[in-house]
């Protein structure tokens, strides 16, 4: 039976499970929230005049968070926003989600192309911001470079290319470069990997917004576990013993604000998480 821990999101974004709390980003409704064991919401921060999405932190415990139509990486110490980095002259188009490993470099995507406005997919960019602000661009041939994960030994990037339908794996280097790009596992037939998140038993779970469920999958492309779902999944996390998974029926904007649908379901996890986020 599905346990909702919380409901009444606009858009649920970016998962990551930190302090003992789900953080998330409320796309639509442009706040950085986090979320009790309880279910109990509070909000950390509001963006005035844009939509949250990846998030993350520095070493010293420091937040960052996607600024998605601004197309820059925000900071913020626990008072006051300020621009990490800009990516406006790097980044297609919109920026979204993102993994930042422990040496606080981040690794960021976009969606490449005006998705909303039905415009021809093309490729985007994977774009690298170290701890003092300074950009790289890793890869420029990525569909839709989405959820990212880093694994334990730091060793490897696998990013899910919604467009793509498949999990990329990246070597990472001491310096954080990329290389050795490669097929990490074909999502199944109508599935598509938007947020993701990696487990310590070496798999992946894959929230698909076109099939409606949430797919495991290990190196290869095997699926080893499927929670379906009645509406599209849009990104999960581990935390503790459990698998959250964020739900919507719609990822439009306007459909977002009006029904204010979305949600945060709980699923037992086989593993726990491991590596980053």
């Amino acid at each position: 039976m599905t346990q909702i821990l919380i409901d009444g999101l606009c858009f649920g974004e970016g998962p990551r499970w930190h302090d003992n709390q789900l953080w998330l980003s409320d796309m639509h409704d442009q706040k950085v929230l986090k979320v009790a064991p309880d279910g109990t919401a509070t909000t950390v921060v509001t963006l005035a005049d844009d939509q949250p999405s990846g998030l993350g932190w520095l070493p010293d415990g420091t937040l960052l968070v996607v600024s998605m139509t601004k197309r820059q990486l925000l900071s913020y110490d626990g008072e006051q926003l300020a621009v990490h980095a800009d990516l406006a002259n790097h980044a297609s188009w919109y920026c979204n989600d993102m993994v930042v490993d422990r040496h606080g470099r981040a690794y960021v995507g976009n969606f490449g192309f005006d998705l909303h406005n039905n415009a021809d997919p093309r490729p985007a960019e994977i774009i690298r911001v170290d701890p003092d602000g300074s950009i790289t661009i890793e890869d420029d041939d990525v569909m839709f470079p989405n959820g990212t994960v880093i694994t334990p030994d730091e060793a490897t990037l696998i990013v899910g290319e919604s467009f793509g339908r498949r999990l990329t794996a990246f070597d990472i280097g001491e310096d954080g470069t990329l290389s050795n790009k490669r097929i990490w596992a074909e999502l199944p037939k109508g599935a598509v990997p938007d947020g993701i998140c990696l487990d310590s038993g070496g798999g992946i779970w894959s929230a698909s917004p076109t099939s409606n469920e949430c797919v495991r999958q290990t190196e290869g492309g095997d699926v080893t576990h499927r929670i379906e779902l009645d509406r599209g999944a849009f990104a999960c996390m581990i935390g503790g013993d459990n698998l959250y998974v964020l739900t919507s029926s719609s990822s439009v904007p306007a459909d977002c604000i009006s029904r204010r649908d979305a949600r945060v379901e709980v699923y037992d996890a086989p593993y726990p998480a491991a590596g980053w986020p």
